[in-house]
């Protein structure tokens, strides 16, 4: 697409753009009676307008029927996360059977490290990006003590080459192979939460199985972003929240990916949990833990009813919208717009004042551009807010801008590209 960096360029491709209805389908939030530009999905998605009603017919489920709600009423609660798993499943290229909410996001990594990180003999090591978002360094860290092993000895992080931004997908393989005899398990996050890189999932997880190990992901940035084949590229295990790409609201329910290959595995350790135990048997309350086929039997509480509502409402927004293949197409091209009117706004300035470290090629990046401000980036990111523009600050000089194809527009980034221009030429000159 040949961009021009004009109001009446964007308006044609918003009234050309398929999803632009979605749009009205959110809530933006709101000052002085004037609504906020939000490139902020990438840390939480907006509010889908549907989100009172659904939270109130279950409400109205409790009221009216009480413990009943666990079976009676058009969505009885026992059987609810189902309804979820059909939703799911297409978002990230899986089976139903594969796929659970459940929890939130990092207790879900914990559950499946119990299961997948089974060090034994020299095979003791995970490996992963550097600077990864902290739960993961967190959960990783403990996870190696438990099986009593030193953090320092036990983890490889893998980190960008000197001078660089971004992982190479060589450099990730290569010290996958050099550390053959040692790795146990593959852990990394499908979108590097602060550069918004995309790693190379299917080339990284087939890495990790010619060496014999475990692969797994961390799909937070990736879920509802950028179209992933869980299944189809074999990856052993995966998770993801809710509440960015997939609008479910502040620490919305979480899910989980287990492929069908372990579904008959009886050697994997699991923490049990009564929701987990085999669902035609369960009230009958017996000893001896027989987990439910597939990844319900890595259930341990009870159905989190409000937040999967929550999440329920918006993956049927994802339906509606034909999931992620016509999603990504716009995301492609608003992320590439995003690019060219930032591009735009150091020329006018006449220096590199923004330097976007989010890989170039669309392949390599989901709905995110991470931009290093050269000067007075704190300064330029409050402007923006000021301005009634809100993405993301970083520290120590990055501003974090998320173009969401549900609900952000080709007008949106054409202003957010003035907006910056303007902000950025009253502050650097003071």
């Amino acid at each position: 697409m040949n961009f021009e960096n004009n109001l009446a360029f964007a308006k044609a491709q918003d009234e050309a753009d398929i999803l632009k209805d979605f749009r009205g389908q959110f809530l933006f939030p709101n000052h002085n009676n004037k609504n906020f530009i939000y490139l902020c999905g990438n840390s939480l998605g907006l509010q889908p307008k549907v989100a009172n009603d659904v939270l109130k017919r279950q409400l109205d489920n409790w009221a009216n029927h009480a413990v009943e709600g666990w079976f009676e009423g058009e969505e009885p609660w026992m059987f609810y996360h189902k309804e979820l798993k059909k939703l799911m499943a297409p978002i990230v290229g899986a089976s139903p059977a594969e796929v659970c909410p459940m929890n939130t996001l990092t207790v879900n990594l914990h559950l499946l490290m119990v299961s997948f990180y089974q060090p034994k003999g020299k095979k003791i090591k995970i490996i992963m990006e550097g600077g990864a978002f902290p739960s993961d360094q967190y959960a990783i860290e403990s996870q190696v003590r438990f099986h009593g092993f030193d953090p320092k000895e036990a983890i490889i992080e893998v980190f960008p080459r000197e001078g660089e931004e971004i992982l190479r997908t060589e450099d990730i393989v290569a010290r996958i192979k050099e550390n053959s005899e040692e790795i146990a398990l593959v852990l990394f996050g499908g979108i590097n939460y602060y550069t918004g890189q995309w790693y190379d999932m299917e080339t990284i997880t087939k890495a990790g199985h010619d060496i014999g190990a475990i692969v797994g992901w961390d799909l937070a940035h990736a879920a509802g972003n950028v179209p992933v084949k869980l299944h189809d590229w074999g990856i052993d295990f995966a998770c993801w929240c809710s509440y960015k790409y997939q609008n479910s609201g502040p620490g919305g329910v979480s899910g989980i990916f287990v492929h069908e290959k372990h579904f008959s595995n009886t050697k994997l350790n699991r923490f049990a949990g009564w929701w987990g135990y085999q669902e035609n048997k369960r009230f009958k309350m017996e000893k001896g833990f027989i987990p439910e086929v597939g990844a319900d039997g890595w259930q341990i509480s009870c159905t989190q009813v409000m937040p999967m509502a929550l999440y329920h409402a918006s993956l049927q927004i994802f339906e509606q919208a034909g999931f992620i293949t016509p999603l990504r197409n716009k995301s492609i091209a608003l992320t590439g717009y995003l690019e060219f009117v930032i591009n735009q706004v150091n020329k006018e300035l006449n220096f590199q004042q923004y330097k976007i470290i989010t890989p170039k090629d669309s392949k390599g990046r989901g709905a995110q551009l991470s931009i290093i401000a050269k000067e007075k980036g704190k300064e330029i990111f409050d402007g923006l807010v000021a301005d009634y523009i809100l993405g993301d600050w970083r520290e120590p000089d990055v501003i974090r801008l998320s173009p969401i194809p549900l609900y952000n527009s080709f007008e949106d980034i054409y202003l957010t590209g003035q907006s910056l221009l303007k902000v950025s030429r009253k502050i650097i000159n003071t």
